[in-house]
């Protein structure tokens, strides 16, 4: 049983949610808990009855000094101060969890994470942590950080030094632009290899996690999960899509067309469009024709890309 901690709000519930079924395809025994940022969010995954979805109230883990800072901090820099508490959650609420491994909520797990696991028990390490693996055309590591706050693993007891430090930090220090060296809660693990050398492994096989930033470095059919940065839903069955990034025309057909398909189908389930806020303008697609037609549907992606053309 492996056991995995998110956390989000309303308006990431059907990210959320595909997520969770990707994990359903994929992940084996498994156990997602939610760190639920509103009440909707709770009351919707507790009506599901899933066994593998375990929900965490906000108000029961928010102690005196996160709520000391909360006033001061925007919703998403609120979610990166609590992303390092996210595990001793979980370990707090049964102890028979050994480790727990913390995953964004617009991942999306495309074949068995165990190559990963594999990997982090053979390097008998406390604590995982991955690369970026930018393609150079994208690579943003000098302000948004060499390594990636997507999936991080944690074991029990060993890894409590780091993550403590990660904790104090963040409390300190969270917010979203770089200053000092700092941005949010990821840039803080840009020297954790040389600071904490006997806990952290950084995971070798960097082309297993993909993203907008390096899907034209690797092949896509190497992933073993997608991270769906920069994708919001806009509502009116639009939906923003790799903002900033231009990706080959085999990504959105095998990777983003699939996901879209989740999506719709999981905001017909839930009854009202979901949408988030955006600040810049990207490639707007219409979700209406998704459930219908896929093939209809790469042609509308072909037809609205705004941001950058496409690699043929």
């Amino acid at each position: 049983m492996e056991h995995y901690v998110t956390l989000f709000d309303s308006a990431f519930l059907p990210q959320g949610l595909a997520l969770h079924a990707s994990m359903r395809r994929h992940a084996g025994a498994f156990t997602l808990w939610v760190l639920c940022m509103d009440e909707e969010v709770k009351a919707v995954l507790d009506k599901m009855h899933s066994p593998s979805i375990k929900t965490v109230r906000l108000a029961d883990v928010e102690t005196a000094e996160l709520l000391a800072v909360k006033g001061g901090r925007n919703r998403a820099e609120y979610c990166w101060t609590l992303t390092p508490f996210t595990p001793k959650i979980v370990f707090d609420r049964d102890a028979q969890v050994e480790r727990v491994t913390y995953i964004d909520a617009d991942m999306f797990l495309l074949k068995s994470p165990a190559p990963i696991f594999d990997e982090f028990e053979a390097s008998g390490k406390a604590v995982l942590i991955t690369d970026h693996a930018y393609d150079a055309e994208y690579d943003s590591s000098a302000g948004s950080g060499q390594y990636c706050v997507q999936f991080m693993t944690f074991v029990r007891g060993r890894s409590d030094t780091v993550r403590q430090w990660w904790q104090d930090r963040c409390i300190e220090w969270c917010f979203d632009r770089v200053e000092d060296g700092k941005l949010g809660d990821q840039k803080y693990l840009d020297d954790w290899p040389e600071r904490f050398s006997e806990s952290v492994h950084v995971l070798s096989q960097i082309d297993v996690l993909l993203a907008p930033w390096n899907a034209r470095r690797f092949p896509y059919s190497r992933a073993i999960a997608w991270h769906f940065q920069g994708f919001r839903l806009l509502g009116n069955d639009r939906a923003l899509l790799h903002r900033g990034y231009s990706v080959p025309d085999v990504v959105d057909r095998m990777i983003y067309a699939p996901y879209m398909k989740e999506l719709k189908e999981i905001l017909e389930i839930l009854g009202n469009p979901v949408a988030q806020s955006v600040t810049k303008r990207g490639l707007l697609i219409r979700m209406k024709y998704l459930a219908k037609n896929v093939r209809r549907l790469i042609r509308e992606m072909m037809e609205y890309q705004v941001v950058r053309n496409l690699p043929k």
